[in-house]
């Protein structure tokens, strides 16, 4: 079964807008588990924009479901990781001024960095996921890393699925096929929602995990939060 973790940023950019604690970041993510959520994920920034670093010493020891902290590996962010000991961790290329994760890592480029990085958090007991395009070769070189888990970045399966879904997803399944025969288990995340998550599932049903934040709260809106939740578990049937 592949598992729905509920990324929180978007509710804590509600909350720092107006300063405060509403919306309460830990409720909320206490909610998502409550409502069906198997992981919560959050993506800590240097300038705390919406997640803070009191938000995951908080969250840490509350959830009861699995924690996935994403982020560019900065000192700041592998001393973070290695303090609260999420269940995965998540690497991004992102730059520090970045709006949202826009594209995956070069894992041939950067392969010794991340060599290192697989080895000091699977050293901690934490699990591993490395964001990834469709690129075979860069899969298999995450393979290499020693990375347990690639995530796929897949907004251009969602920017390409309205008109033509096949086109869209046939990439994405090949680079699956390619993860799958590494060893390696399998999450999706970037722009994935009601509209193309079952189609994507539909085709590569041995996703371990997505990670899907801002299309979840933004129908959480109009439908709550509960019943969104619901939704998008629905799909992953």
């Amino acid at each position: 079964m592949t598992k729905l973790s509920v990324n929180i940023n978007k509710i804590a950019t509600l909350r720092n807008a107006r300063g405060g604690n509403n919306p309460d970041v830990v409720k909320v993510a206490l909610d998502c588990e409550k409502f069906g959520a198997e992981g919560i994920t959050v993506h800590p920034r240097p300038d705390e924009r919406h997640i803070r670093r009191s938000d995951v010493y908080a969250l840490r020891p509350l959830l009861t479901t699995e924690f996935n902290m994403e982020g560019y590996p900065s000192p700041e962010f592998i001393d973070l990781v290695l303090k609260v000991k999420p269940h995965q961790v998540t690497l991004v290329p992102d730059a520090p001024d970045q709006i949202t994760s826009n594209s995956g890592w070069d894992t041939k480029t950067h392969l010794s960095f991340l060599s290192d990085l697989m080895e000091t958090f699977g050293g901690a007991g934490i699990r591993t996921s490395i964001f990834v395009g469709t690129d075979i070769e860069l899969i298999e070189y995450a393979a290499k890393a020693g990375a347990d888990r690639v995530e796929l970045y897949t907004e251009p399966y969602a920017t390409l699925y309205p008109t033509n879904p096949e086109a869209a997803i046939a990439p994405f399944v090949e680079a699956a096929k390619a993860v799958r025969s590494l060893g390696m288990g399998l999450n999706a995340g970037h722009d994935l929602s009601l509209v193309n998550l079952k189609y994507m599932h539909d085709n590569i049903p041995w996703l371990d995990e997505v990670s899907i934040g801002h299309a979840l709260i933004s129908d959480a809106l109009y439908l709550g939060l509960q019943k969104t939740i619901e939704e998008y578990k629905n799909c992953l049937q």
